[in-house]
């Protein structure tokens, strides 16, 4: 299986290059100008507010390799998923990691 996306590297000089060339629309002044709080406004407009909480999920370094596999889901969990948009896989992945680390945490404290 292929997949769609690719990731690309760049060094901090060409990052530089690209944010000063005209080649893309992007007003990185006014970007870079605004204030903390409306950058938290818009994305809250944009995808929601985040759970209270959802720091505590946070990966530090790589996450561990994936590996394909065939499951069956119900059809309506698969629909729910896909309704926001490409990566549902990767929400899927995230609610499961989310059930684990909560089950080993309680699993810790007994």
């Amino acid at each position: 299986m292929q997949k769609k996306e690719s990731i690309t590297h760049a060094s901090a000089k060409e990052i530089k290059l690209k944010l000063a060339s005209t080649e893309n629309q992007t007003d990185w002044k006014a970007a870079l100008a605004m204030p903390q709080f409306d950058v938290e406004m818009m994305a809250d407009e944009e995808d929601g507010k985040l759970p209270d909480g959802w720091e505590n999920n946070i990966i530090m370094g790589l996450p561990p390799r994936k590996k394909d596999i065939h499951i069956r889901l119900d059809t309506d969990l698969i629909d729910w998923f896909k309704a926001y948009g490409t990566g549902y896989q990767t929400r899927i992945n995230a609610v499961l990691r989310s059930f684990v680390q909560a089950k080993q945490q309680l699993e810790h404290k007994q």
